[in-house]
């Protein structure tokens, strides 16, 4: 299967279990790989044959801004779901999110979650 990765997605979102992350908010950071066959876009040169990556992005910003959650892990299925039903092309998918600078009590850089998720065959 061939890929199709989006790196460094950033925006400044609202999610966290204390409530003074959901009022303060973060910078996170999405990375996204998308599995597909690509030889016909290869072959064709024709947009409608792939996934068009800015289309993907913004579906991830529009996700990552929009209605907070508790967990970075929520927010990763709603994204992979989100794709899967949107990129019918997409076989699997996998998110990366990482938050900047969360609140540990220690200094971190970044912590956060990687999840795969595959369209179910019917």
């Amino acid at each position: 299967m061939d890929r199709l990765f989006i790196e460094g997605i950033e925006f400044y979102g609202y999610h966290g279990v204390p409530y003074a992350e959901q009022q303060i908010g973060h910078r996170y950071r999405v990375d996204v790989i998308l599995e597909l066959d690509l030889s016909r876009a290869g072959s064709t040169d024709q947009l409608e044959h792939t996934v068009d990556y800015g289309a993907v992005a913004r579906l991830v910003l529009q996700l990552g801004t929009g209605q907070p959650v508790r967990l970075m892990e929520t927010l990763a299925e709603q994204l992979c779901a989100a794709i899967l039903e949107r990129f019918p092309l997409v076989q699997r998918v996998q998110v990366r999110i990482a938050k900047r600078l969360p609140p540990t009590g220690t200094i971190v850089e970044q912590a956060g979650v990687e999840i795969t998720r595959e369209r179910i065959s019917e």
